[in-house]
């Protein structure tokens, strides 16, 4: 028991803590930030099915309530998935292993711009 609470939530610590050397902590850093970035891209996917949600009359509901929820679970998607990279990374870097291929560029960079396509197409159509 720690003075936040019992230790059951540092369990995955001790276990990356336990595994390799540590790095040099510019690159443990440099990995934290990416992480926040990865999750201040996740907040702003959130912000816009939020906005999408109360966006009014200018996409019929159907199509509206879709692109939100999409957007919004793509947030949450980008969201767990960030600290799973960010792990790996950490991983790698304390075993000085090549660091993990960034999986979720591409599938996020793809998935919103087919959104933004579809977004397009929605708002021509109800013109």
């Amino acid at each position: 028991m720690t003075a936040l609470g019992p230790d059951r939530g540092g369990r995955w610590t001790e276990r990356l803590l336990a595994d390799g050397t540590d790095p040099d902590p510019r690159f443990t850093l440099a990995n934290e930030r990416t992480f926040l970035a990865w999750i201040r891209t996740a907040l702003a996917v959130i912000a816009a099915g939020v906005a999408t949600a109360l966006s009014g009359d200018l996409l019929a509901p159907p199509l509206r309530d879709a692109l939100a929820a999409g957007f919004t679970c793509a947030g949450g998607l980008i969201a767990a998935l960030a600290f799973r990279r960010w792990l790996r990374t950490e991983r790698a870097l304390r075993r000085a292993e090549s660091l993990p291929p960034p999986a979720l560029a591409p599938v996020m960079a793809y998935g919103l711009a087919a959104a933004a396509v579809l977004l397009l197409v929605a708002l021509l159509a109800a013109r």
